[in-house]
């Protein structure tokens, strides 16, 4: 018997996802901790802040790994990754939700130009 079926669950999603998934993933993955970043922010609970900025920074790194250098866009990519890793850093160190509503909003228009681009991927 599975002790937690949703971990299960996601396990799974992870290890059939196909690459343009697992982007996918990751940019809801970090949507989903910079607004944890956010609550415990509001909420004065520094430490989970700091767990959910670093869980987010870790995804910006593996975004910026899996960049195929032979493609022009990945540079520009590379940069706006780096850029928004500064600006998680900046929002850790001030506590700033404000910063995390424009990292949130860059990764927000990323992720629904990946989500469009799967699709016309797809029909094609």
């Amino acid at each position: 018997m599975v002790a937690n079926p949703y971990a299960a669950y996601q396990n799974n999603a992870v290890t059939t996802a196909n690459p343009q998934e697992l982007t996918l993933m990751l940019y809801d993955g970090a949507l989903k901790f910079m607004r944890l970043a956010k609550i415990a922010i509001d909420q004065g609970h520094p430490d989970l802040k700091n767990t959910n900025i670093q869980k987010t920074q870790a995804i910006f790194q593996e975004l910026r790994l899996t960049l195929n250098k032979d493609i022009a866009l990945s540079e520009n990519l590379d940069s706006l990754y780096e850029y928004m890793l500064r600006r998680l850093v900046d929002a850790n160190v001030k506590n700033d939700t404000t910063i995390l509503d424009e990292v949130i909003a860059f990764t927000t228009e990323l992720r629904d130009t990946w989500k469009e681009a799967m699709k016309l991927a797809k029909q094609s």
